[in-house]
């Protein structure tokens, strides 16, 4: 029972109210958040600006001299000076034939390279020959040992393998331009055959 007294009685918040308090309570969160991240970057700039500072002066300080002989480093000694006189050798120096300028301008033009033979030996066959084989691929050719058509016709598929990959920059061409059938009618002197086969020598 109440005796005659009204009791004041607060009514419950409503939605807009609380959304209203809570974004105050976020935005002050984040303020202060925002607050501490400035004096935090505040601090760190000044420890690194010290450093630098103490950097620098080391730098700058000149540097004692150690106290003993034991603590100092090993100095190497000093070279020699150079001498006014000069250096007399032990052994008389031969000069060359071409060493004035005038020896070099009268001096005769060495010869043009000439291209090296493609067959090295009497007997060896001439593999330029054989299509697709120029001067140089011959040459590689005998560096190899590979001097004849008959060595070329009597390759094994596996011999055939081998040499390819030694030709280099001339690899593929042994089974692309058919060598072993070229020198086939090549090493038994069929010419007739060979050229219906690949074209004129």
């Amino acid at each position: 029972m109440t005796n005659g007294a009204t009791i004041a009685t607060t009514p419950p918040a409503t939605a807009a109210e609380l959304w209203t308090t809570g974004s105050l309570i976020l935005i002050g969160v984040s303020i202060i958040v925002v607050l501490l991240a400035i004096l935090w970057g505040a601090r760190l700039k000044r420890a690194r600006k010290s450093a630098e500072r103490q950097i620098a002066d080391a730098q700058a300080a000149p540097h004692p001299q150690p106290q003993s002989s034991i603590d100092a480093p090993p100095v190497a000694p000093a070279p020699p000076p150079l001498a006014d006189s000069p250096v007399v050798a032990t052994t008389p120096y031969e000069a060359s034939p071409a060493t004035t300028a005038t020896d070099l301008a009268s001096a005769p033009e060495p010869p043009a390279a000439t291209p090296p033979p493609t067959a090295t030996a009497p007997g060896d066959d001439d593999l330029t020959q054989l299509k697709g084989v120029g001067p140089r691929l011959a040459v590689r050719l005998g560096e190899l040992g590979v001097t004849r058509y008959a060595q070329i016709a009597d390759l094994s598929p596996a011999q055939a393998d081998a040499l390819d990959v030694e030709l280099g920059a001339f690899r593929g061409r042994l089974a692309r331009d058919r060598w072993i059938d070229q020198a086939n009618y090549l090493a038994r002197g069929d010419r007739d055959g060979f050229e219906a086969a690949f074209g004129k020598l």
